[in-house]
């Protein structure tokens, strides 16, 4: 097949706060760019992109979906592939699986409600892929409408330097079509669908507010390059319209500024200017950085150029379940994978066969023959992969950087309603988990419930749902729990003796370590961080004492016990263990020993290093009038609330607080009734801090009945 010109793809994300527009936006998009003959409206549950059950009745996107269209520019043709994002706090894992494989976002901000509490969330995540992001103000036909304080809000509260590139024509119901502050052209739409726009007229009331951002652009511009300061301080005028453009672009990918624009997806006003915003600002897979990654052998840091003709390496950054195998998203960063070939699984370090390969739009597979550097495709047929391997040539083996997900906050006792379905829970759990690395399923060892874990009441909801709708499993659940975790405080050094007979064959192990909380250096490792250990482990005793063949069972022996700490049977948050001597003789199985003595060592020494009990706390992003605010506050205090501060919002008032997790179960509802329904809420997880030790005691007594 011929070789793509990489230049014109463009792999971008729509992300937002909830209902801010992004499937609207995304469905326009896909009209426009002749992918849909029709509309599809969120409202009445015919979304293209939101094509789940759950999605279609709530009204919102819960699964990042992907898709790919065309659109041209000056008569060239530019491929896109594009990801639409939830905007619920709750399946934030679908933003960062999305952006970490995605060259560009566009960021929607609604025109009244500005930036909102995951508006922020979503830029911090962009921010730490360094993804490059074009800005579009959605809903201008909205009352309370405001383009420019929008913009204003990105500088302020997002730390941001957005430059305009248009301003509206008339706002809220008026609102008619937009100027273009590189042409100085107005631009008004059909009312009909939005498929056709012409050259307006500028109003004399708009004129005089486009000339001052006009001359503000080319001022931004001039700033960033410093042949356009000459022109712009010689004569303005001389700057051209392509010289604009290509400094624009430049300091777009350089995430130096914000490029602004503004209209109403559901009005079909303004898509057309910012899908070719897209094309001429964002980047293609050859403008980014080459990606890196870590030779799985020599540990030595290597990159992938985005070309066709370099060895083959992709990221697996999702995976769906169905009847007919798992089909797993992949973002092909260099080289070329055809239908019926091979590749190495980094991870499992076996090769895996594709049977085949697909192009998808939304729930549908098109089937293609192969894919190269820069797309973003689905394979069916691999045996083993998760979300975060690395598929590589056999010959030139490479690690990808995985992706980092937070951690489950809540959690929810299950149990199958009859006998029966025990086996097909079991495996539904797991296929859910295979799916979604923010679910996690866990056996509490003293009570033998089965304990599912997510971000979220909403999120479990869904979770739930999906294993009662797709996998007919009915199950009965208890109330929301907190998940959380337990640190210890002080070191201590224990000498742990095994004896003991198995069939028949005496199996004798001593260990002597150190176990306690871990070093503060340990805790900024890119290894903890990412998740990869939260064991901290090292070995001073001598060879002949420990052989080193021996040292891995009895480090992923410490490792595993890790998961049920002995205060009340929560995971550890980190932990370091020193191997100071030891002793086996054990027959053929001296790593069970070894294995065996750790396990029962970390359950003696640990209730020694005086553990605490640690618990999450949410970041609370309040909007209300401002007639609630102090009764709203002090339902915080009560709850154990931090203020951490306060900001004037359009109609009203913005409050930020933290509160551990265990007060806010159904906060929302109450916020409701605190404010006759006009308040709302976001919350995200912040940090895990040390639990009172009156309530810590109450949650041990409730787990252990002591």
């Amino acid at each position: 097949m011929k070789k793509k010109a990489l230049q014109f793809t463009r792999n971008i994300g729509i992300a937002a706060h909830i209902d801010a527009g992004k499937t609207t936006t995304t469905e326009r998009i896909l009209y426009y760019t002749g992918r849909t003959h029709r509309m599809g409206e969120v409202h009445d549950g015919a979304a293209t992109m939101d094509h789940l059950t759950e999605e279609k009745e709530r009204g919102i996107t819960i699964t990042a979906a992907a898709t790919r269209t065309e659109w041209k520019l000056d008569n060239q043709a530019y491929d896109f592939n594009i990801i639409d994002t939830p905007g619920h706090v709750d399946f934030t894992v679908e933003v960062e699986r999305s952006l970490r494989v995605l060259d560009g976002m566009i960021a929607l901000f609604c025109a009244r409600g500005g930036v909102e509490p995951q508006s922020e969330t979503v830029w911090r995540q962009a921010d730490r892929y360094k993804v490059p992001r074009i800005g579009f103000v959605n809903k201008m036909d909205r009352q309370g409408a405001d383009f420019l304080e929008v913009v204003k809000q990105v500088k302020e509260r997002l730390d941001a330097t957005p430059v305009p590139m248009q301003i509206p024509i008339g706002e809220e119901e008026d609102f008619v079509g937009i100027v273009d502050l590189i042409t100085m052209k107005g631009i008004g739409w059909d009312e009909e669908d939005g498929s056709t726009f012409k050259e307006i007229p500028i109003p004399d009331d708009v004129l005089e507010e486009a000339t001052k951002y006009r001359e503000k652009l080319l001022e931004s511009a001039a700033e960033l390059d410093d042949v356009l300061m000459e022109k712009y301080f010689e004569n303005p005028a001389s700057i051209s319209e392509e010289e604009i453009h290509q400094v624009i672009q430049k300091a777009t990918q350089e995430l130096k500024i914000i490029p602004m624009f503004c209209g109403s997806a559901y009005k079909n006003k303004g898509v057309q200017p910012l899908l070719d915003a897209v094309c001429r600002y964002l980047p293609s897979p050859e403008d980014v950085e080459a990606i890196s990654g870590e030779h799985p052998h020599t540990k030595k840091q290597e990159s992938r150029e985005a070309d066709a003709d370099a060895p083959f390496a992709a990221l697996a950054f999702k995976v769906v379940h169905s009847k007919h195998g798992n089909l797993i998203f992949i973002r092909v960063y260099s080289g070329v994978l055809e239908e019926n070939s091979t590749f190495l699984n980094v991870r499992t370090g076996k090769r895996e066969r594709v049977h085949r390969l697909f192009q998808m739009h939304a729930d549908k597979q098109n089937p293609v023959k192969q894919v190269e550097a820069g797309d973003i495709a689905a394979v069916v047929g691999a045996r083993d992969l998760r979300t975060g391997d690395t598929l590589c040539d056999q010959k030139h083996p490479i690690i990808l950087e995985n992706i980092t997900f937070p951690e489950p906050v809540v959690g929810v006792a299950i149990e199958p309603r009859t006998q029966g379905d025990l086996d097909n829970m079991e495996e539904a759990l797991g296929f859910l988990m295979e799916e979604d690395p923010t679910f996690h399923v866990a056996v509490n060892e003293d009570t033998g419930q089965t304990i599912v874990r997510g971000m979220g009441e909403l999120h479990l909801e869904i979770v739930l749902n999906k294993l009662n709708n797709e996998y007919k499993v009915a199950v009965n659940q208890g109330a929301p729990q907190v998940t959380y975790k337990e640190r210890f405080t002080k070191t201590i050094r224990h000498k742990q003796i095994l004896n003991r007979q198995q069939e028949g064959v005496g199996q004798v192990a001593e260990l002597d370590f150190e176990i306690g909380p871990t070093d503060a250096d340990f805790l900024k490792s890119e290894a903890y961080i990412s998740g990869k250990t939260r064991l901290q482990f090292s070995v001073e005793a001598p060879s002949d004492a420990i052989p080193d063949a021996y040292v891995p069972a009895i480090q992923k022996a410490f490792s595993d016990m890790m998961d049920y700490g002995t205060l009340a049977g929560y995971p550890v948050e980190g932990m370091k263990v020193t191997l100071i001597h030891g002793f086996v003789q054990a027959g053929d199985a001296p790593e069970l020993a070894f294995e065996l003595c750790a396990r029962k060592g970390f359950r003696e020494a640990a209730p020694k290093t005086a553990p605490l009990l640690l618990e999450p706390f949410m970041l609370i992003k309040i909007t209300t009038p401002e007639d609630y605010a102090g009764g709203i506050m002090s339902d915080l205090n009560r709850r154990r609330g931090l203020p951490k501060g306060q900001y004037t919002r359009p109609n009203g008032m913005g409050i930020n607080a933290e509160a551990p997790l265990s007060e806010l179960f159904g906060y929302v509802n109450n916020l409701r009734a605190l404010s006759t329904g006009r308040a709302s809420a976001s919350m995200e997880f912040s940090h895990y801090a040390a639990t009172p030790s009156n309530i810590q005691a109450a949650v041990v007594k409730k787990v252990r009945g002591i």
